[in-house]
């Protein structure tokens, strides 16, 4: 596809956005500009794609995504090289999950090479937003919605696919330190059949409740179990989870649908297999992780997302106490894994799996 370029009446003056990516923490800081792709089935599909300022969107208030929630995303990340270059983590998996949550949400799907093509004409129109600090990126968000103004429950015949941009810096507002989470014992994300696998706005929608309530009692972020026997621990609200353990074994919960399928997860799953560790995907019970810790069997907890990277968990909290893993600390593992992931990510370190793409 050919992108039409609709220049920017007013771009962030160079010493405002300077200020800016200084320090820009994250999900604050956006961009100028943004891509836009219509769908209309009459008109035999994709079509009109453009790059232009970032605006608001006129949006009919019958508009499908209001009434029937059909949307989804994609959260992924550009990072500057030291070669003065721009790369992308994995873009193709995030191509394909995408097209995996418009398959489940009755959603058209959208050719990978057009996806990935309007992810690097964002990146490459906004460059100047990457952040001149430790870790910085520009954190990507492509996005569909539908569009189509009708009310009646059925899939919708016209869709609006977005790329919008935001600085990035930590997720965590402390930086890179343990989390405490808490264990949600009243509210689940997803249930079998459900849309747990899917990435879009309704599961997170669900666990803003919980997550509140993790808040609350002093936790960063909220751990969730299974939805049928209430015992099984799943995910955090944006991040996998994954138990590693003196045996030289690491536990992540199995993909049944339930799950998101991460990006960070999957490539985790291959790093920690080449330091020689049995990665399983099996059900790991919440009794089982106190018990793990208490005892020592469990060494470290990691929490892993696009946006937070490899976090370790260092305090488990639910209405029954508390119980901490490890030391409460860094461990060893998670600090290694975040080192070398993030390596690879930045062009520190050998890409032997041929995950980065430069653009």
């Amino acid at each position: 596809m050919e992108f039409t370029r609709i220049p920017h009446p007013s771009p962030t003056p160079d010493d405002v956005r300077e200020a800016r990516i200084a320090d820009p923490g994250f999900g604050t800081v956006f961009t100028d500009h943004m891509v836009t792709i219509d769908y209309d089935e009459a008109k035999g599909g994709w079509q009109t794609p453009q790059i232009g300022p970032r605006e608001a969107i006129p949006m009919d208030p019958a508009s499908s995504v209001l009434h029937y929630a059909q949307e989804i995303f994609e959260g992924m990340k550009a990072f500057a090289h030291a070669d003065g270059g721009l790369a992308l983590f994995r873009p193709e998996a995030n191509a394909a999950r995408f097209n995996d949550s418009a398959r489940r949400m009755a959603m058209p799907e959208i050719p990978e090479e057009t996806f990935l093509a309007a992810v690097r004409e964002a990146v490459l129109t906004d460059a100047k937003w990457m952040p001149p600090i430790e870790g910085g990126s520009l954190y990507i968000r492509p996005f569909m919605y539908a569009s189509e103004a009708f009310l009646g429950v059925r899939p919708a015949k016209q869709y609006k696919f977005v790329v919008i941009l935001v600085s990035s810096g930590n997720y965590f507002k402390n930086g890179v330190n343990p989390v405490k989470i808490w264990v949600s014992q009243d509210y689940v994300r997803a249930a079998p059949g459900g849309t747990g696998a899917a990435k879009t706005g309704g599961n997170y929608a669900a666990s803003l409740v919980p997550q509140a309530e993790a808040i609350s009692k002093g936790c960063d972020q909220v751990v969730f179990l299974d939805a049928i026997e209430n015992k099984w621990v799943e995910e955090l609200g944006g991040m996998n989870l994954f138990f590693v353990r003196a045996d030289g074994s690491v536990i992540t919960p199995p993909l049944t649908g339930t799950i998101l399928p991460g990006i960070t997860r999957d490539s985790l799953i291959a790093m920690l297999r080449e330091e020689g560790l049995e990665v399983r995907e099996e059900q790991y019970s919440i009794t089982q992780w106190r018990e793990e810790a208490e005892s020592g069997e469990l060494l470290e907890t990691l929490a892993c997302g696009t946006a937070a990277v490899v976090t370790p968990v260092g305090t488990v909290a639910s209405p029954s106490g508390e119980f901490t893993i490890g030391t409460g600390g860094i461990g060893q593992m998670a600090a290694k894994m975040r080192e070398k992931l993030v390596g690879v990510q930045h062009g520190k370190v050998d890409d032997k799996h041929g995950w980065v793409m430069r653009i």
